[in-house]
């Protein structure tokens, strides 16, 4: 059993940043790909970021582009998301997620039936 658990969220006013965080125990966390996905109140979830096995390659949605940016840390088992220059439409529930053992190292997942572990969310709120 895998568990994960997000750390980071918390209130912000727009144009400020957030580092938000994904802990994963159980198996090893190499064998994972990772994703992001977040859920406004009255909306669906949605994809935010995506980070391969290996790390070679990053997805993002075009919302965030060039102001979020996804990474991984083997050694500390988590992946954070970076966030900077946050706007109010930001503001949702964040959770993190991860592809087990996914057949090629370089393939980044952005739809939320691939994902077969999922955190508890962080709230994130961005103030105008």
């Amino acid at each position: 059993q895998v568990l994960l658990v997000e750390s980071g969220g918390g209130l912000v006013q727009a144009g400020g940043s957030l580092r938000l965080s994904c802990a994963a125990s159980g198996r090893t966390f190499s064998s994972y790909a990772m994703g992001w996905f977040r859920q406004a109140p009255g909306k669906e979830r949605e994809f935010v970021a995506a980070i391969s096995r290996n790390a070679g390659n990053t997805r993002y949605a075009d919302s965030v582009k060039g102001r979020f940016t996804i990474s991984r840390d083997n050694a500390k088992n988590t992946w954070p998301l970076q966030m900077n220059s946050l706007k109010p439409e930001d503001t949702a529930v964040y959770y993190c997620a991860a592809v087990s053992e996914p057949l090629s190292t370089s393939l980044v997942f952005t739809q939320p039936s691939f994902y077969d572990y999922w955190g508890q969310g962080t709230q994130v709120t961005v103030s105008s």
